[in-house]
Formats: structure tokens, C-alpha cells, sequence
């Protein structure tokens, strides 16, 4: 499955993001479940963040993002980008993957 990444710029003040993480958070979890092999996290720096996952299509990528709960409550705005793995620790013999 390709891998898509979600880089997001937060629109919203802390308090008001903070109340949508847990909502995130669980539908992360829900992604890994479904074998998307999701991870996400924010800057060191605040303001925005990251997820990283795979998905069948860009279709799919697409969908998978709209029903991120950061973005249904406007918390975030992003770009969808697919992401070419040229090598990782799961490549044999630093084939290209």
C-alpha cells in the first residue's frame, strides 16, 4: 500500500484543539486497526502537526482525511501528500521499496 502524509497547520486556539484530540487519537487507533499503519504527532514547536499512513488510493488517502475529526471541526487545515518510500529499515538488501 502506498504512503500518504497529512502535514496540518492548526487554525484554532489550544484549548479549543485540545477538546477534538481525544477524538483523533481514537480514530487513529481505529486506523491502525484497519491496517493503515497510522502515526501522528505535532511539531516541537506547536502549530500543527502530522499523519502519516498508508492507504489503497489517493482515493481512499482522501476519504481516510475527511473523516479525521480535526479536520470535521475545522481544528486544521492540510496538505495530502503521497510519500515514495526510496528506502526504510524494511527494505532487503537496501533494495528500493
Amino acid at each position: 500500500m502506498p504512503w500518504f502524509v497529512k502535514i496540518e497547520k492548526g487554525l484554532v486556539e489550544k484549548a479549543v484543539f485540545d477538546r477534538y484530540v481525544p477524538a483523533h487519537l481514537d480514530y487513529v487507533r481505529q486506523l491502525n486497526a484497519a491496517g493503515h499503519q497510522a502515526s501522528s504527532g505535532y511539531w516541537a514547536e506547536r502549530g500543527g502537526g502530522m499523519l502519516l499512513f498508508q492507504a489503497e488510493s489517493r482515493r481512499q488517502a482522501e476519504q481516510i482525511v475527511a473523516a479525521d475529526p480535526l479536520v470535521q471541526s475545522g481544528c486544521v487545515t492540510y496538505e495530502l501528500h503521497e510519500w515514495c518510500v526510496v528506502c526504510s529499515a524494511t527494505a532487503q538488501n537496501g533494495s528500493l521499496v
